[in-house]
């Protein structure tokens, strides 16, 4: 390696791909679901599966990915799970129906909800403490360029190509970024295991399944109906198990003492907001503008593609800002720079130009891009480094439940607001909007009616904006509400915490509980170990005080 270029570069490149597949996913799916409908011949309720059943898995599936990474080792669980992310795309690429094409996104979403978790841990133990903001910075690109990234790429492919595509693509990125951490990535120590947490993960699993489940459908179900009431009610009583049995238990699958450590958990709280607010945009732009304005999916990805770009110049500035200074101040300006963006995205109506969104979205960006690896950087420094794994995949939890929960309320919202205003505009129509009936009495009523459409049309559109715009409106108060609780997050940042010590020399390794600095060439303690380790005593101490 080249003299001023870190050791961690190469390996965290490598871990990005894993990262960005898997991201990517979730949001270029969504610009092909159209055309898988119209290949399948299924209704609009029955396609949604397709995303439905993948984000299912993944709530399932993630709380059991830190014991997974710890038990056959993070390096092989990574490109085992490149290469079955791989395979998994293009048995997508090749189904011939909707239950084929729900099955392999199933399939698809073990190695998906795999990959994210290991990546994070992997990252934590790759790169020195002190230089943890500007990897996380470089990290970041995949979890914030991608999904904004989706809706452009997936909209070329689907209207140029073929939407098969969006599947097949994975397929040699998968393949090379499997052997590119063959080759690159060394092994990490593997810790002493218990048993597999059964019980905890059938509870953890159960719960969210439910959740999940209840808040997706429950647009279509009807909130009141019985089948959703059953699945919060069950989803809730499913998870408050889990709390219990996880404090029960001495080898925990999710240790949830960890939210005793405030800075952890108000960066779950603030990565909520943020992600919420994010995938908001996602989902209602590209839909005002196809729906209402009647723009090209590719087009409208390319009027969200400046928003990704932005995004992707801002993350590593971030990380390089809390290595600096900390995470407070970038995420207070970036938290209250998305909630400013977003707040302009509730000015939103139905002639707004393309530019102005060009605009809104781009400050959001910033801002997002300002916060995001921060907060998350933030709170992942403050667990034990024997913690990072389970509260990697707390973090991974967090953000898809934050998403697909978050999302589902504002659908909910957005549906009854736009059903009033519709009430509300259709009652306010001058008699006047038609005009006079031609004189063949015949055709005068259906003449009338034609004469109505353009009317009915304008007021669609604009109670669609004005709903997408009070959607908006909720996701700014929520963000900005984040950047006030920033101000509680630690000023210094992670690698200046504790009392310098010398380092460990070369293939040496530091001392047990001061590992937390530690990097995969088994470079010794950094300035973090003494830290990492009164944070094991004080979370031992607070955790016997909550199964007391």
């Amino acid at each position: 390696m080249s003299a001023g270029v870190p050791k961690w570069l190469v390996p965290l490149l490598v871990l990005i791909i894993g990262t960005f597949v898997s991201v990517l996913d979730v949001s270029i799916v969504n610009v092909a679901i159209p055309d898988i409908q119209k290949d399948f011949g299924t209704s609009t309720e029955d396609i949604q599966w397709v995303s439905t059943a993948y984000s299912l898995t993944l709530g399932v599936l993630v709380p059991a990915t830190g014991w997974l990474g710890d038990r056959f080792g993070m390096r092989r669980i990574y490109w085992v799970s490149l290469i079955g992310f791989a395979v998994t795309s293009g048995l997508c690429g090749l189904a011939w129906d909707l239950p084929s094409i729900v099955v392999f996104r199933i399939l698809q979403a073990v190695p998906g909800g795999i990959l994210p978790v290991v990546t994070m841990t992997m990252v934590y133990k790759i790169v020195p403490s002190r230089e943890i903001g500007t990897a996380m910075g470089i990290y970041g690109l995949g979890v914030v360029f991608a999904p904004a990234a989706g809706p452009t790429l997936g909209g070329y492919l689907v209207e140029y190509i073929d939407w098969r595509l969006i599947f097949f693509i994975n397929v040699p990125v998968g393949l090379l970024g499997a052997v590119a951490a063959f080759m690159v990535l060394d092994e990490f120590p593997r810790p002493s295991l218990g048993r597999f947490d059964l019980w905890g993960f059938g509870t953890a699993a159960a719960g969210l399944f439910a959740l999940l489940l209840a808040f997706t459908k429950g647009p279509d179900w009807g909130w009141d109906s019985y089948r959703v009431l059953t699945l919060i009610v069950g989803g809730v009583l499913s998870l408050a198990l889990f709390v219990v049995v996880e404090l029960g238990t001495d080898d925990p699958l999710l240790d949830v003492r960890l939210f005793a450590i405030w800075p952890f958990s108000n960066s779950l709280i603030l990565l909520t907001a943020l992600f919420v607010g994010l995938f908001a945009v996602l989902f209602y732009i590209p839909l005002f503008l196809q729906s209402g304005q009647g723009i090209r999916p590719l087009h409208a990805g390319l009027i969200l593609l400046p928003e990704a770009i932005v995004m992707g110049i801002f993350t590593p500035i971030s990380g390089l800002l809390y290595d600096l200074i900390g995470p407070r101040w970038p995420s207070v300006l970036g938290l209250g720079l998305a909630a400013y963006g977003t707040y302009l995205l509730a000015g939103i109506t139905a002639d707004v130009p393309e530019s102005q969104i060009i605009l809104w979205t781009c400050i959001r960006a910033a801002g997002n891009g300002l916060a995001m690896m921060c907060i998350m950087t933030a709170g992942l420094a403050a667990v034990p480094a024997r913690a990072v794994n389970g509260a990697g995949a707390i973090n991974n939890v967090a953000q898809r439940v934050a998403s697909a929960l978050g999302l589902a309320l504002l659908v909910a919202m957005e549906t009854a607001s736009q059903a009033q205003l519709t009430a509300d505009r259709s009652a306010l129509i001058p008699p006047n909007a038609l005009s006079p009936a031609p004189v063949d009495p015949v055709g005068a009523g259906a003449q009338q009616i034609q004469n109505l459409y353009p009317v009915w049309g304008r007021l669609q559109l604009e109670v669609t904006a004005a709903s997408f715009g009070n959607v908006f409106l909720v996701t700014a108060v929520v963000t900005a509400v984040g950047a006030v609780a920033a101000l509680l997050l630690r000023v210094k940042p992670a690698g200046r915490v504790g009392p310098a010590e010398p380092a460990a020399p070369a293939g040496e390794h530091p001392p047990a509980g001061e590992g937390s600095g530690a990097t995969a060439e088994g470079s010794g303690a950094t300035a973090e170990g003494r830290a990492a380790a009164d944070r094991d005593g004080d979370l031992e101490d607070r955790s016997g005080a909550l199964v007391r």
